[in-house]
């Protein structure tokens, strides 16, 4: 009966996953980010730099299949010394993030300028109104605020110095997992991240997307030191409690970011359920005292972590808020049937103009059932099936999608290379069409390296499956628009 039950789930997951990847990789390939030249969709075409990139690219791939010589000089490089070569690339991956960093930090507007006008006025009506109704950015706000009161300055440029140290130490969080897993595939994972963080402009948005990766990585990273028996007793029990700690964090930091936590749970019960007999009190003997107390001190440790934080939000002074007037989550399930699924300003206005909670509730249950009698089963099928199109489709993570969301003229001013690198991130930069380009062909790379690995059913391989299924279902469900795997 276990056999069965866990074949199913594993096919299960498998399926699914297959269902909703390559879906997301068709998508992907069909962007209309993908275009070369004159692009009518997005309005950004593509540039000379565009087209030499592509060439240079193409003579590179020509030059390693046709010359030995070529061939045997990038094996060198980057198979025989790929250890030296990896970090050296990663290192001046770093390098190019600071100077990226130093040339564009423009102020950033929506949540993200509500937290940042946090940092400087909190007296302001509006921002006490804003922070009420979305009482999940406090985290946020109260450790920008503490950094920023250490290092006594609020400018953009220092958040987002903020910002690329949060993503790096994710990227090494995830060094050391891979590490753990298997060591010699390290060289690659550093290569992979390099050319991640080399077209990663968010560095420069300071909010919760980004913020929230290293607190996934090191609770990623905590499980897998304490599924290793490899490793000593002491460190793993260490590891477990680093692992609530994390989980917790990242609750109060981006409450959709705990998904994969959900994964943890469900892969380990179907695993450990294929190992039992069910024969009884000699099944029971089997349990050792490690694989008991180890989830005891996870579970414990996030109940611990989960409680203070909400100690140190619940009793903070710093901005005065009103926690009944926080919007409920089925405003979020409801904005998730509007339009395209992405942010609808009408209903944030409704949230923001009805004071009374029960009323916010309830405006909300009735615009959702009322969306989806509108849909019907059919059209809801479809609604579906085209957000999860906007979803996942974009390689930019549906960067300046939102337009003005960097708060300041949209086009680009200055000279020289910082001039110049505002081209490709400003709204009207003359280069915006090729970021997206170069954004969507590695993205499109990245899904294809993801989508062609059907073929392992290792335990982990399987959780990183279903996390990403719950990232999905996730955003099909509540308002989405935008990738955040």
């Amino acid at each position: 009966m276990n056999a069965k039950f866990f074949k199913f789930s594993n096919r299960f997951i498998l399926y699914l996953f297959n269902i909703l990847f390559f879906l997301t990789l068709i998508f992907a390939i069909t962007s209309p980010n993908i275009i070369v030249g004159d692009n009518k969709v997005t309005g950004a075409g593509t540039t000379m730099f565009t087209s030499l990139f592509l060439i240079g690219l193409i003579s590179l791939i020509l030059a390693i299949i046709v010359y030995p010589r070529v061939r045997h000089f990038f094996w060198l490089v980057f198979i025989k010394y790929q250890k030296r070569t990896a970090w050296i690339l990663f290192s001046l991956v770093i390098l190019w993030q600071l100077i990226f960093v130093l040339c564009v930090h423009p102020p950033i507007g929506f949540d993200v300028g509500a937290i940042h006008e946090g940092l400087i006025n909190t007296s302001d009506m509006e921002l006490r109104v804003y922070f009420s109704l979305y009482y999940n950015n406090i985290a946020l706000l109260l450790i920008q605020h503490y950094l920023s009161t250490l290092f006594s300055t609020t400018s953009w440029l220092f958040l987002d110095l903020m910002t690329m140290l949060v993503v790096d130490l994710a990227a090494f969080f995830n060094f050391v997992t891979i590490a753990i897993i298997d060591r010699r595939k390290l060289p690659l994972a550093v290569y992979i991240h390099a050319v991640w963080l080399f077209i990663f402009p968010t560095i420069i948005v300071p909010y919760t997307d980004a913020w929230v990766l290293p607190l996934v990585s090191g609770y990623l990273m905590s499980y897998c030191f304490v599924r290793s028996p490899k490793f000593k007793l002491w460190l793993r029990i260490i590891m477990a409690l680093i692992f609530g700690l994390l989980v917790a964090g990242t609750y109060f930091m981006k409450p959709s970011a705990i998904v994969p936590v959900v994964a943890i749970v469900m892969i380990e019960v179907i695993f450990w359920l294929k190992k039992q007999t069910f024969n009884g009190i000699s099944s029971l003997k089997k349990i050792s005292i490690v694989s008991l107390i180890l989830p005891f001190l996870c579970v414990a440790s996030i109940f611990a972590g989960y409680y203070q934080g909400q100690k140190v939000i619940n009793n903070q002074n710093y901005i005065i808020v009103n926690r009944l007037r926080g919007v409920p989550v089925v405003h979020y399930l409801s904005m998730g049937l509007s339009g395209d699924g992405g942010y609808n300003p009408k209903d944030a206005l409704a949230m923001a103009r009805l004071v009374d909670k029960k009323a916010r509730t309830t405006y909300s249950k009735r615009l959702l059932i009322k969306r989806l009698k509108k849909m019907g089963p059919l059209g809801y099928a479809k609604f579906l099936f085209n957000k999860h199109r906007n979803d996942t489709a974009d390689g930019t993570f549906a960067w300046v999608k939102e337009g003005h969301f960097i708060n300041e003229n949209p086009r680009p001013k200055g000279t020289g290379f910082a001039g110049y690198l505002r081209q490709f991130v400003y709204l009207y930069g003359t280069h915006l069409g090729d970021f997206r380009f170069i954004s969507q062909l590695w993205w499109i790379i990245w899904l294809f390296m993801i989508a062609f690995g059907w073929h392992n059913h290792q335990k982990l391989v399987q959780l990183l499956r279903l996390a990403i299924i719950g990232g999905f279902l996730y955003l099909l469900l509540f308002e989405g628009g935008e990738v955040v795997i």
